[in-house]
Protein backbone atom coordinates (compact mmCIF):
# COMPACT_ATOMS: atom_id res chain seq x y z
CA UNK A 1 0.00 0.00 0.00
CA UNK A 2 1.41 3.49 -0.91
CA UNK A 3 1.61 5.88 2.10
CA UNK A 4 1.63 9.69 2.51
CA UNK A 5 4.41 10.16 4.60
CA UNK A 6 5.53 13.29 6.39
CA UNK A 7 8.99 14.50 5.25
CA UNK A 8 9.07 17.94 7.01
CA UNK A 9 7.30 20.58 8.32
CA UNK A 10 7.96 24.39 8.03
CA UNK A 11 6.29 27.72 9.45
CA UNK A 12 6.40 31.33 8.89
CA UNK A 13 4.83 33.88 11.24
CA UNK A 14 4.72 37.44 10.19
CA UNK A 15 7.05 40.18 12.16
CA UNK A 16 4.93 42.53 13.60
CA UNK A 17 3.34 41.23 17.05
CA UNK A 18 0.03 42.74 18.36
CA UNK A 19 -0.96 41.93 21.70
CA UNK A 20 -4.24 41.94 23.62
CA UNK A 21 -2.87 44.88 25.51
CA UNK A 22 -2.59 47.03 21.93
CA UNK A 23 -5.76 46.15 20.72
CA UNK A 24 -7.85 46.91 23.94
CA UNK A 25 -6.33 51.02 23.19
CA UNK A 26 -8.19 51.10 19.92
CA UNK A 27 -11.34 48.54 20.61
CA UNK A 28 -13.69 48.32 23.41
CA UNK A 29 -11.96 45.45 25.08
CA UNK A 30 -9.07 43.92 27.61
CA UNK A 31 -6.62 41.55 27.94
CA UNK A 32 -8.58 39.96 31.05
CA UNK A 33 -11.19 39.42 28.52
CA UNK A 34 -9.99 37.91 25.76
CA UNK A 35 -7.80 35.21 27.61
CA UNK A 36 -10.63 34.31 29.43
CA UNK A 37 -12.93 33.74 26.67
CA UNK A 38 -10.25 32.56 24.12
CA UNK A 39 -6.79 31.59 25.49
CA UNK A 40 -5.41 34.25 23.43
CA UNK A 41 -2.79 36.46 24.06
CA UNK A 42 -1.02 37.69 20.80
CA UNK A 43 -1.31 37.46 17.08
CA UNK A 44 0.99 38.73 14.06
CA UNK A 45 -0.09 40.67 11.55
CA UNK A 46 0.94 41.21 7.95
CA UNK A 47 3.36 44.14 6.84
CA UNK A 48 2.31 46.40 4.10
CA UNK A 49 3.07 44.73 0.80
CA UNK A 50 3.07 41.16 2.50
CA UNK A 51 0.85 38.66 1.09
CA UNK A 52 -0.45 35.63 1.68
CA UNK A 53 1.63 33.65 -1.05
CA UNK A 54 5.00 35.47 0.37
CA UNK A 55 3.75 33.51 3.64
CA UNK A 56 3.31 30.30 1.72
CA UNK A 57 6.79 30.11 0.36
CA UNK A 58 8.60 30.99 3.56
CA UNK A 59 7.10 28.19 5.30
CA UNK A 60 7.40 26.10 2.30
CA UNK A 61 11.24 27.01 1.95
CA UNK A 62 11.17 26.14 5.84
CA UNK A 63 9.77 22.91 5.22
CA UNK A 64 11.66 21.48 2.42
CA UNK A 65 14.59 22.42 4.23
CA UNK A 66 13.24 20.22 7.52
CA UNK A 67 12.65 17.46 4.91
CA UNK A 68 15.80 18.10 2.82
CA UNK A 69 14.29 17.89 -0.46
CA UNK A 70 14.38 20.50 -3.18
CA UNK A 71 11.84 21.96 -4.49
CA UNK A 72 12.82 20.61 -7.98
CA UNK A 73 11.63 17.41 -6.40
CA UNK A 74 7.86 18.43 -5.71
CA UNK A 75 5.34 17.86 -8.21
CA UNK A 76 2.63 19.15 -6.39
CA UNK A 77 1.44 22.15 -4.21
CA UNK A 78 -2.04 22.36 -2.82
CA UNK A 79 -2.60 25.57 -0.71
CA UNK A 80 -5.17 25.89 1.26
CA UNK A 81 -6.35 29.21 2.10
CA UNK A 82 -9.45 31.71 2.27
CA UNK A 83 -7.43 34.83 1.45
CA UNK A 84 -5.83 34.26 -1.95
CA UNK A 85 -3.94 37.00 -3.40
CA UNK A 86 -6.08 37.43 -6.05
CA UNK A 87 -9.41 36.07 -7.34
CA UNK A 88 -7.06 34.34 -10.18
CA UNK A 89 -5.13 32.87 -10.84
CA UNK A 90 -4.49 30.27 -7.40
CA UNK A 91 -2.01 31.67 -5.40
CA UNK A 92 -0.27 28.27 -5.31
CA UNK A 93 1.02 29.26 -8.43
CA UNK A 94 3.05 32.13 -7.36
CA UNK A 95 4.41 29.75 -4.76
CA UNK A 96 5.27 27.51 -7.24
CA UNK A 97 7.12 30.28 -9.19
CA UNK A 98 8.53 31.76 -6.05
CA UNK A 99 10.32 28.35 -5.32
CA UNK A 100 11.57 27.41 -8.92
CA UNK A 101 9.32 24.51 -9.31
CA UNK A 102 8.95 24.15 -13.20
CA UNK A 103 7.15 20.16 -13.21
CA UNK A 104 3.83 19.07 -11.76
CA UNK A 105 0.93 20.76 -10.67
CA UNK A 106 -0.01 23.79 -7.96
CA UNK A 107 -3.76 24.73 -6.77
CA UNK A 108 -5.51 26.50 -3.88
CA UNK A 109 -8.20 25.04 -1.90
CA UNK A 110 -10.75 26.88 0.07
CA UNK A 111 -12.64 25.33 3.41
CA UNK A 112 -11.17 28.03 5.61
CA UNK A 113 -10.25 26.88 9.26
CA UNK A 114 -10.79 23.00 8.02
CA UNK A 115 -8.61 23.86 5.03
CA UNK A 116 -4.97 22.27 5.91
CA UNK A 117 -6.95 18.69 6.81
CA UNK A 118 -8.91 18.93 3.53
CA UNK A 119 -5.26 19.40 1.70
CA UNK A 120 -3.78 16.85 3.15
CA UNK A 121 -6.93 14.64 2.21
CA UNK A 122 -6.26 15.87 -1.48
CA UNK A 123 -2.71 15.29 -1.30
CA UNK A 124 -2.94 11.88 0.15
CA UNK A 125 -5.42 10.89 -2.91
CA UNK A 126 -3.44 12.27 -5.62
CA UNK A 127 -0.13 10.91 -4.03
CA UNK A 128 -1.83 7.24 -3.26
CA UNK A 129 -3.15 7.23 -7.29
CA UNK A 130 0.25 7.66 -8.73
CA UNK A 131 -0.82 11.43 -9.99
CA UNK A 132 2.31 13.12 -7.69
CA UNK A 133 5.01 11.60 -5.82
CA UNK A 134 5.80 14.71 -3.85
CA UNK A 135 3.77 17.21 -2.77
CA UNK A 136 4.09 20.60 -0.68
CA UNK A 137 0.93 21.06 1.29
CA UNK A 138 0.50 24.49 2.63
CA UNK A 139 -2.06 26.29 5.13
CA UNK A 140 -1.27 30.18 4.66
CA UNK A 141 -3.81 33.09 5.76
CA UNK A 142 -3.84 37.21 5.60
CA UNK A 143 -6.82 37.10 7.86
CA UNK A 144 -5.88 40.89 8.92
CA UNK A 145 -7.17 41.62 5.45
CA UNK A 146 -10.94 40.62 6.27
CA UNK A 147 -11.64 41.90 9.66
CA UNK A 148 -13.70 44.43 10.59
CA UNK A 149 -11.17 46.30 13.50
CA UNK A 150 -14.37 48.20 14.89
CA UNK A 151 -16.22 44.62 15.67
CA UNK A 152 -14.69 43.40 19.37
CA UNK A 153 -16.24 39.80 18.95
CA UNK A 154 -14.27 38.95 15.83
CA UNK A 155 -11.45 41.17 15.17
CA UNK A 156 -9.77 39.76 18.34
CA UNK A 157 -9.83 36.23 17.37
CA UNK A 158 -7.55 36.14 14.49
CA UNK A 159 -4.41 36.46 12.78
CA UNK A 160 -2.08 35.70 9.86
CA UNK A 161 0.64 32.90 9.01
CA UNK A 162 1.69 29.92 7.54
CA UNK A 163 2.76 26.39 7.86
CA UNK A 164 3.49 23.82 5.72
CA UNK A 165 4.31 19.69 5.11
CA UNK A 166 6.29 17.96 2.82
CA UNK A 167 4.55 14.69 2.19
CA UNK A 168 6.24 12.17 -0.17
CA UNK A 169 4.75 8.91 -1.52
CA UNK A 170 6.31 5.42 0.43
CA UNK A 171 5.74 1.65 -0.09
CA UNK A 172 3.99 0.80 3.68
CA UNK A 173 2.50 -2.35 4.97
CA UNK A 174 -1.01 -1.31 4.84
CA UNK A 175 -1.22 -1.65 8.67
CA UNK A 176 -1.56 1.02 11.48
CA UNK A 177 1.91 0.94 12.36
CA UNK A 178 2.55 2.18 9.20
CA UNK A 179 4.71 5.77 8.75
CA UNK A 180 2.42 8.40 6.85
CA UNK A 181 -1.72 9.10 6.90
CA UNK A 182 -3.33 6.63 7.84
CA UNK A 183 -7.52 8.04 7.47
CA UNK A 184 -9.30 11.35 6.53
CA UNK A 185 -12.59 11.99 7.19
CA UNK A 186 -14.18 15.18 5.75
CA UNK A 187 -17.69 16.20 5.59
CA UNK A 188 -19.43 19.65 5.49
CA UNK A 189 -22.94 21.34 5.97
CA UNK A 190 -23.89 24.29 3.83
CA UNK A 191 -27.32 24.69 5.85
CA UNK A 192 -24.78 26.32 8.47
CA UNK A 193 -23.26 29.41 6.67
CA UNK A 194 -24.90 31.87 8.23
CA UNK A 195 -23.15 31.28 11.80
CA UNK A 196 -19.33 31.87 9.61
CA UNK A 197 -18.80 33.81 6.66
CA UNK A 198 -17.36 36.86 5.08
CA UNK A 199 -19.82 39.23 3.32
CA UNK A 200 -18.61 39.76 -0.29
CA UNK A 201 -17.12 38.31 -2.73
CA UNK A 202 -16.46 39.23 -6.90
CA UNK A 203 -19.67 37.13 -7.87
CA UNK A 204 -22.44 38.75 -5.24
CA UNK A 205 -20.98 42.25 -4.34
CA UNK A 206 -17.69 42.74 -6.78
CA UNK A 207 -15.38 43.60 -3.22
CA UNK A 208 -14.79 41.48 -0.31
CA UNK A 209 -16.02 42.25 3.06
CA UNK A 210 -15.96 41.37 6.44
CA UNK A 211 -15.98 38.34 8.65
CA UNK A 212 -19.40 37.72 10.38
CA UNK A 213 -19.64 35.23 13.17
CA UNK A 214 -22.01 33.72 15.62
CA UNK A 215 -19.87 32.65 18.19
CA UNK A 216 -22.07 30.48 20.46
CA UNK A 217 -23.63 29.01 17.44
CA UNK A 218 -20.11 27.92 16.24
CA UNK A 219 -18.72 26.66 19.57
CA UNK A 220 -21.74 24.55 20.12
CA UNK A 221 -21.48 22.72 16.24
CA UNK A 222 -17.28 22.63 17.10
CA UNK A 223 -17.42 20.66 20.15
CA UNK A 224 -19.88 18.00 18.77
CA UNK A 225 -18.53 17.86 15.18
CA UNK A 226 -14.71 17.40 16.43
CA UNK A 227 -15.45 14.47 18.83
CA UNK A 228 -17.52 13.13 16.09
CA UNK A 229 -15.18 13.08 13.25
CA UNK A 230 -12.28 12.14 15.19
CA UNK A 231 -14.12 9.22 16.20
CA UNK A 232 -14.77 8.24 12.42
CA UNK A 233 -11.23 8.74 11.93
CA UNK A 234 -9.93 6.48 14.29
CA UNK A 235 -12.37 3.86 13.38
CA UNK A 236 -11.24 3.54 9.84
CA UNK A 237 -7.71 2.90 11.12
CA UNK A 238 -9.52 0.59 13.52
CA UNK A 239 -7.72 2.31 16.62
CA UNK A 240 -8.95 4.12 19.82
CA UNK A 241 -8.39 7.73 21.33
CA UNK A 242 -6.14 5.84 23.74
CA UNK A 243 -3.76 5.34 21.09
CA UNK A 244 -3.23 8.78 20.35
CA UNK A 245 -0.19 10.23 21.14
CA UNK A 246 -1.23 13.87 20.28
CA UNK A 247 -4.19 16.10 19.52
CA UNK A 248 -3.36 18.60 17.27
CA UNK A 249 -6.20 20.81 16.92
CA UNK A 250 -7.02 23.54 14.64
CA UNK A 251 -6.21 26.54 16.99
CA UNK A 252 -9.32 28.37 17.49
CA UNK A 253 -10.57 29.05 20.75
CA UNK A 254 -9.11 27.18 23.62
CA UNK A 255 -12.48 26.53 25.58
CA UNK A 256 -12.68 24.33 21.99
CA UNK A 257 -9.57 22.80 22.48
CA UNK A 258 -9.99 21.66 25.76
CA UNK A 259 -13.49 20.35 25.05
CA UNK A 260 -12.59 18.23 22.48
CA UNK A 261 -9.94 16.79 24.25
CA UNK A 262 -12.37 16.22 27.23
CA UNK A 263 -14.61 14.38 24.75
CA UNK A 264 -12.06 12.06 23.55
CA UNK A 265 -10.68 11.34 27.31
CA UNK A 266 -7.25 13.05 26.61
CA UNK A 267 -5.25 14.65 29.27
CA UNK A 268 -4.70 18.25 28.67
CA UNK A 269 -0.84 17.37 28.11
CA UNK A 270 -1.46 14.77 24.95
CA UNK A 271 -2.89 18.26 23.33
CA UNK A 272 -1.20 20.79 21.02
CA UNK A 273 -2.01 24.23 22.11
CA UNK A 274 -0.38 27.32 20.45
CA UNK A 275 -3.64 29.72 20.19
CA UNK A 276 -1.87 32.00 22.54
CA UNK A 277 0.89 32.43 20.83
CA UNK A 278 -0.73 33.52 17.30
CA UNK A 279 -4.60 33.16 17.74
CA UNK A 280 -6.87 31.41 14.96
CA UNK A 281 -4.86 31.36 11.84
CA UNK A 282 -7.64 29.66 10.03
CA UNK A 283 -6.10 26.94 7.59
CA UNK A 284 -2.31 27.58 9.17
CA UNK A 285 -3.35 27.30 12.81
CA UNK A 286 -2.88 23.51 12.22
CA UNK A 287 0.64 23.28 10.25
CA UNK A 288 1.79 25.98 12.94
CA UNK A 289 0.99 24.09 15.77
CA UNK A 290 2.66 20.93 14.50
CA UNK A 291 5.90 22.52 13.79
CA UNK A 292 5.44 23.92 16.90
CA UNK A 293 5.40 20.29 18.45
CA UNK A 294 7.71 18.62 16.06
CA UNK A 295 10.79 21.29 16.33
CA UNK A 296 10.67 21.32 20.58
CA UNK A 297 10.93 17.65 20.35
CA UNK A 298 7.17 16.74 21.59
CA UNK A 299 6.56 14.83 18.37
CA UNK A 300 8.37 12.22 17.73
CA UNK A 301 9.20 9.73 14.64
CA UNK A 302 6.10 6.93 15.23
CA UNK A 303 3.99 8.91 17.38
CA UNK A 304 0.64 8.85 15.98
CA UNK A 305 -0.96 12.27 15.30
CA UNK A 306 -4.42 13.64 14.92
CA UNK A 307 -5.07 16.75 13.00
CA UNK A 308 -8.69 18.01 13.11
CA UNK A 309 -10.22 21.42 11.80
CA UNK A 310 -13.82 23.35 11.37
CA UNK A 311 -14.58 25.98 9.80
CA UNK A 312 -17.32 28.17 7.42
CA UNK A 313 -19.29 26.69 5.32
CA UNK A 314 -19.01 24.91 7.59
CA UNK A 315 -16.82 22.59 6.62
CA UNK A 316 -14.69 20.01 9.18
CA UNK A 317 -12.23 16.67 8.93
CA UNK A 318 -9.73 14.88 10.59
CA UNK A 319 -6.37 13.23 9.69
CA UNK A 320 -4.52 10.39 11.15
CA UNK A 321 -1.21 10.29 10.51
CA UNK A 322 1.58 8.57 12.34
CA UNK A 323 4.66 10.92 12.46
Amino acid sequence: MIRSVVQGCGAYLPERLVTNEELARTVETSDEWIQQRTGIRQRHIAAEGEFTSHLATRAADRALAHAGIAASDVDLVVLATATPDETFPATATRVQAALGMTKGAAFDLQAVCAGFVYGLSVADSLLKSGMASTALVIGAETFSRILDWEDRGTCVLFGDGAGAVVLRAEQGQGTAADRGILANALHSDGQLHDILYVDGGPSSTRTTGFLRMEGKEVFKHAVVNMAAVVGEVLGKAGLTAADIDWLVPHQANRRIIDGTGRKLGLPPEKVVVTVDKHANTSAASIPLALDTAVKDGRIKRGDLCLLEGIGGGMAWGASLLRW
